[in-house]
């Protein structure tokens, strides 16, 4: 008997509910292919609708192929009327999620998730109110297309703080503003890499989405080894002119380091000697602990460094705005780019952000987010000198990760595996090299996203899978 709820006091006619359902039906395959549908009248009784309404919905049905009318003996679902069920896409539909755990049912995973700002920590009320009177006093230009490098407003602003607080040298027209720092790197790269042999020299380890944008816009990765303080300058090829060096000087991604005035200075002597750029990531600089944070490599030679930055660490992923900031000499062709790309990022959520810095909500933000982040690498150093006292914790003081070394263990994809089941996610730091076999007894734990007491709990977890290896 085929039988379904109707919802009279839904927007949709009866008619539109009775035909959509036996049309999912179909394409589902709940209803066979030939299978014979009750009459009309019985349809509707068992649905509690008038029989107009399920002639109307037959009717349409059979105009769109559905269904088929055959004389004397009924209404049936017409060949062909859904897609072929493959068994195998059967079998993943049936089968229990590959990542489901068995903390799944009661406890909820712990994610040590690096880059992951705080949520809850968003300041939702003053960006509301800002986001109103932004839309209500905002020039009517902000409502129509607007230039590809950004709207002037948080250009400026922006210059000003970045001279403050990074020692960035620039004028507020060369910087673009971005969809994230993963567009400004995807156009950087479009931009530099002309040459079909051509290679970007990038940071080993380094995230694999960095990776993944270099090569997916053509050009070929140089893995250069980084150690504890960072990328190691005399392993640059000597002959081979790289199209642009990446590095994350500040605090390197994922093994923590902060690279030394003097390896700065080789970089840039490199890049002098063999004509090329160097392109600096400085996705979480403001959260430093212990000290001062070092200034940008931009500040030491603005015609040789193109300088990458994003809110998304900062404030929220969310809000999609990066920025570039280019040598005069590339400015045209990047915004050529950055035009052809998505025309401009949006002009209402840069006017908000620019309110936003201007009135000193940013500055503000950062110092309470930094207290935040403080205590939580803190409570995530004191957990794992309590429940690991063998680990070795890496890197400087700051950002939103830290690197965990472990002698004697191998953060292999079983054992990793095998601490999920305990019900918490950390990430080896061989996942993130490209050169294998160099870490593996090291794990990124981030802190930014998670409480303290998750992170105690998470680090409980932690210990208990590497007990049970």
């Amino acid at each position: 008997m085929l039988w379904f709820d109707v919802d009279r006091s839904a927007a949709a006619p009866l008619t539109t509910q009775v035909y959509e359902q036996v049309r999912s039906r179909i394409l589902r395959q709940e209803l066979a292919e030939g299978e014979r549908l009750p009459s009309s009248r019985e349809l509707a009784a068992n649905i509690g609708v008038s029989r107009n309404v399920v002639l109307e919905a037959y009717d349409r049905l059979t105009a769109e192929g559905y269904l088929e009318g055959r004389p004397q003996t009924g209404t049936y679902v017409a060949a062909g009327s859904s897609f072929e069920r493959h068994r195998e896409t059967e079998q993943k539909r049936l089968a229990p999620p590959a990542a489901v755990t068995r903390t799944e049912a009661g406890t909820a995973t712990i994610d040590f998730r690096a880059a992951h700002p705080a949520a809850d920590y968003f300041p939702r009320t003053v960006w509301g109110r800002l986001a109103k009177e932004v839309c209500l006093d905002a020039p009517e230009r902000v409502f129509g297309y607007n230039r590809a490098e950004g709207v002037p407003e948080l250009r400026s602003v922006l210059a000003r703080y970045l001279l403050q607080a990074r020692g960035v040298r620039c004028h507020p027209d060369q910087i673009v503003i971005t969809s994230g720092a993963t567009q400004a790197l995807h156009l950087i790269t479009e931009l530099l890499s002309r040459k079909k042999d051509g290679c970007v020299a990038v940071e080993d380890p380094v995230t694999d989405e960095m990776r993944t944008i270099f090569t997916y816009a053509g050009s070929t990765v140089l893995p250069i080894p980084v150690d504890d303080k960072g990328i190691i300058p005399e392993e640059l090829p000597a002959e081979e002119k790289p199209d642009f060096i990446f590095v994350i000087p500040s605090h390197q991604f994922p093994l923590g380091g902060t690279l030394p005035i003097q390896r700065r200075i080789q970089l840039l002597e490199y890049a002098r000697r063999m004509d090329c750029c160097i392109v600096e990531d400085d996705y979480d600089s403001e959260f430093t602990y212990e000290g001062a944070a070092v200034h940008s490599m931009q500040g030491l030679d603005p015609e040789r460094v193109i300088y990458v930055g994003t809110f998304s660490k900062i404030l929220s992923p969310a809000l999609r705005i990066g920025y570039a900031v280019l040598p005069e000499r590339f400015i045209p062709e990047y915004r050529r780019l950055k035009w052809f790309a998505d025309r401009h990022t949006s002009s209402l959520e840069q006017m908000i952000l620019a309110r936003f810095m201007e009135e000193g909500y940013f500055e503000r933000h950062i110092r309470r987010m930094k207290k935040i982040y403080r205590k939580r690498r803190e409570a995530l150093v004191r957990s794992l000198q309590q429940e690991l006292p063998q680990a070795k914790i890496l890197g400087q003081s700051a950002g939103m990760h830290l690197v965990v070394e472990i002698p004697g263990m191998r953060f292999t994809q079983y054992m990793l595996r095998r601490i999920h089941l305990e019900g918490v996610h950390v990430y080896a730091v061989e996942h993130y090299a490209i050169h294998k076999g160099r870490h593996e007894q090291q794990i990124v734990m981030g802190y930014g996203g998670l409480t303290a007491e998750s992170i105690q709990e998470g680090v409980v977890r932690l210990r208990r899978a590497l007990e049970n290896e």
